[in-house]
């Protein structure tokens, strides 16, 4: 994992006041560096400078008054939210990400470091169905992997009852509302809080409190909740 003097350092200066521990700040470093470094050659994410992967580390850590261990994060691509998430809170946490190439860079970055996190290849409908996986988890995180229904159906079922599920949002237009709220009661969870962007802009938290049992039909086969996501209208 090639750490260049000009690119840790502009690294540094991108991460300055992400967290206060040193070790906790070297680690958040070193993962900026690894996911640039990799990103260079294959494609895990957009951020491609310093400054692009820190503000999505900043993104990230907005979650931390929401989110408990254990943690699952469901497409996790180069690894926001989970990985920060687990760098500065500390988090034991569980990575499902099913393109094969991202995973392997999950697998090497947390085995660089030294995280408490188990790396997961394969789909989300698949894995929510392990008995190890489903229902183990306090909180889960999903980022772009598609509408609030879709979102909800790939991760209530790996919550234990109490748990949550933290999904950050930008705009949420009345429909796809109405949608979330009658899938959220199919799958057996409440939207518990909804959190504004403190900049008056789109960008918004969801939580969702799982209070029942999820059915065990759900999550419907691999590919069908974004193809038909539950709930939403003139979906076939």
């Amino acid at each position: 994992m090639p750490e260049g003097a000009i690119e840790r350092s502009e690294i540094e200066a991108a991460l300055a006041g992400t967290t206060d521990d040193p070790v906790r700040f070297d680690r958040l470093v070193r993962y900026v560096v690894a996911l640039l470094d990799r990103n260079a050659a294959t494609n895990l994410t957009a951020a491609r400078t310093p400054a692009a992967a820190a503000e999505h580390v900043r993104d990230a850590l907005e979650l931390l008054p929401f989110v408990s261990g254990p943690l699952v994060d469901v497409g996790s691509g180069g690894g926001f939210p989970a990985v920060p998430l687990a760098i500065v809170a500390g988090l034991e946490a569980t990575l499902v990400e099913a393109t094969g190439k991202k995973a392997r860079f999950l697998s090497d970055v947390v085995a660089e470091l030294g995280l408490a996190i188990r790396v997961r290849p394969g789909r989300a409908e698949d894995a929510a169905r392990r008995p190890e996986l489903r229902a183990a988890f306090a909180s889960a995180t999903a980022r772009a992997v598609g509408s609030v229904p879709t979102v909800l159906e790939l991760t209530v079922p790996f919550l234990k009852v109490g748990g949550v599920a933290v999904l950050q949002r930008g705009r949420f237009e009345p429909a796809e509302r109405a949608a979330a709220h009658d899938a959220a009661l199919v799958l057996g969870v409440t939207l518990e809080r909804e959190i504004l962007a403190r900049d008056g802009g789109d960008r918004r938290v969801l939580i969702f409190r799982k209070t029942e049992p999820t059915g065990q039909r759900f999550p419907r086969r691999a590919g069908i909740p974004a193809q038909r996501p539950l709930c939403v209208s003139g979906v076939p």
